[in-house]
């Protein structure tokens, strides 16, 4: 196994935290696209295939590797931010939307965590970053925003967001919980994971909580989120009205206003 850099790192902030990572010449933080904030001068940035770890293998491999970020929506590249200066270093990543970022010593969770697609943040250099499937036929049907989750190995630090208000469990043997699928951030590897319909067709259609919710069982830890990107960008968008418009939050007529209107 591929040991990861050891890094400093503080996280600032409240509802829109960010980390600020301390790296040492030579040490390497990776990071999605666009999770920047802020770095010293002496800290270069190299964009890679994947996560950065294994590039010297064949051009095959790494584009395997980098294509299977693709089905989690993801982009093929990540970016690495190494310290060539002679002394210490400060970089910085920010939570994409109001939530909390959580740090990890995978060494902690026996070198695994599994997480939400859009959850990773940044992590030590020499962690990996791959695809979590789900290994039953109604889960990667039906899982929503569960069906492929990330996936982050190794035995170094990593950072995780969750949006909303973050709840932590921890799930005895046997134990089960029911979750909708988007509020499940993140999971160590001895949790089981799989979809189970909300109950009768009644609940299914006039329930508005969706057909399925994630089904996990214990023994191990789970982080939940209240606010899950999926649900605060459809509330956003059905907040939006023809051509991207604003509607009338004070209106009793909605839409038919408009109308109305002549808008």
């Amino acid at each position: 196994m591929t040991t990861a850099h050891a890094i400093d790192f503080e996280i600032h902030g409240h509802e829109m935290q960010y980390v600020e990572i301390e790296l040492d010449p030579g040490e390497s933080a990776v990071s999605e696209a666009g999770s920047l904030m802020y770095k010293d001068p002496a800290i270069e940035m190299t964009t890679v295939f994947g996560d950065g770890v294994g590039q010297t293998g064949d051009f095959m491999d790494l584009l395997v590797g980098a294509g299977k970020r693709v089905l989690t929506g993801e982009s093929l590249f990540m970016t690495v931010f190494t310290n060539h200066g002679s002394g210490k270093a400060r970089i910085a990543f920010a939570a994409p939307y109001p939530g909390t970022i959580l740090a990890f010593d995978l060494a902690k969770y026996g070198g695994k965590l599994v997480c939400q697609k859009d959850a990773f943040l940044a992590a030590a250099k020499g962690v990996t970053i791959g695809i979590e499937f789900q290994k039953r036929m109604l889960t990667g049907l039906f899982g929503g925003e569960g069906f492929i989750m990330q996936k982050l190995e190794g035995d170094g630090l990593v950072f995780v967001h969750a949006g909303g208000t973050l709840v932590e469990r921890e799930l005895k043997a046997g134990e089960e919980l029911h979750v909708d699928t988007g509020c499940l951030a993140a999971l160590s590897q001895t949790v089981d994971y799989d979809v189970i319909t909300v109950g009768g067709v009644k609940s299914m259609i006039f329930g508005g909580e969706g057909v399925f919710f994630a089904r996990l069982r214990g023994p191990g830890h789970v982080w939940l989120q209240s606010l899950p990107f999926s649900r605060l960008a459809g509330r956003i968008r059905a907040n939006l009205g023809p051509l991207g418009r604003r509607t009338d939050e004070g209106s009793v007529l909605g839409p038919i206003g408009d109308i109305l209107r002549g808008k």
